[in-house]
């Protein structure tokens, strides 16, 4: 069996009992008494310092503020999220939030991926619904992380949510730096990849290949489960820590949204948004 058939098959084999595994997370309770909504969600943003490409990124503030700033400011303004918190794993960071007037945790050291470190945080939380964004996302809009709970809330049956969009015009399917998604028809994942996704292994509704949104909601009670799971072949092979949900058989809510910006992994798309930052100062 060739690489590329024996991941679909695995992928296929986790998808079949995505449903049934989920069900026992979709409890919460979604109105109060007069049948409004009762959004509890809270944001939490995993902060480390360190970084291969670009130490220290998270505090970088050429701007007049830094990264991790405005990225607190962006979450602040989503309308479903009633607090904001970072999780840490530097006093740097920590100094940073005090002194914008953030909320600040610090978490262990020895966290392996943003899931478990924010799993950390959420443990001592009363929140049903919390909120995963990424430190190096400083212009994601917050209609985004509203969309995304909104998608959780919707689909009783998942344990998390996250959001996909079509490529730009500029941005290559094949560049593995830039991670696949594919949906069944409900609109929940059947798979990530850094490779591309075969078209009949997508049977969405979306034409083309989608790109994933790294901006997470989950279900308290699992997130607390997540680190409990074993690592899987898939999320070790690929390096994604959401394969892990699949493997082990819950769903993942997808939203397909647009979006303009993404994050930054470099010191070179740190001075572009730094360029357009300075533009929007200018203007305002």
């Amino acid at each position: 069996m060739s690489a590329r058939r024996a991941v679909r098959s695995a992928h296929e084999s986790y998808r079949e009992a995505a449903t049934e595994r989920s069900k026992q997370f979709s409890g919460y309770p979604r109105t109060d008494s007069l049948g409004n909504e009762v959004p509890r969600a809270t944001a939490i943003i995993p902060a480390r310092y360190a970084s291969v490409r670009f130490p220290g990124k998270v505090l970088a503030d050429k701007t007049g503020k830094s990264l991790l700033e405005h990225v607190y400011e962006r979450v602040r303004r989503a309308e479903l999220v009633e607090r904001v918190i970072i999780a840490a794993d530097d006093r740097r960071i920590i100094k940073a939030v005090e002194d914008f007037g953030g909320e600040a945790v610090m978490t262990r050291s020895d966290h392996p991926n943003g899931t478990t470190r924010i799993a950390e945080v959420a443990s001592s939380l009363g929140a049903e619904l919390v909120v995963n964004v990424q430190a190096d996302e400083p212009e994601i809009e917050p209609e985004l992380i509203d969309h995304a709970v909104r998608v959780l809330q919707d689909h009783p049956e998942c344990v998390m949510s996250t959001l996909a969009a079509r490529f730009c015009p500029d941005e290559d399917p094949a560049d593995p730096n830039i991670v696949k998604v594919a949906l069944d028809s409900s609109s929940r994942a059947k798979s990530f990849s850094r490779s591309l996704i075969a078209p009949d292994c997508d049977g969405g509704d979306e034409p083309g290949p989608l790109k994933h949104v790294g901006l997470y909601v989950y279900r308290r009670e699992f997130l607390l489960r997540y680190p409990t799971l074993d690592p899987t072949p898939l999320e070790q092979q690929e390096r994604l820590e959401q394969l892990r949900v699949l493997e082990h058989g819950f769903a993942i809510a997808v939203g397909v949204v647009s979006v303009r910006y993404h994050g930054i992994d470099t010191p070179q798309q740190y001075e572009e948004f730094v360029r357009r930052e300075r533009r929007r100062q200018g203007s305002s």
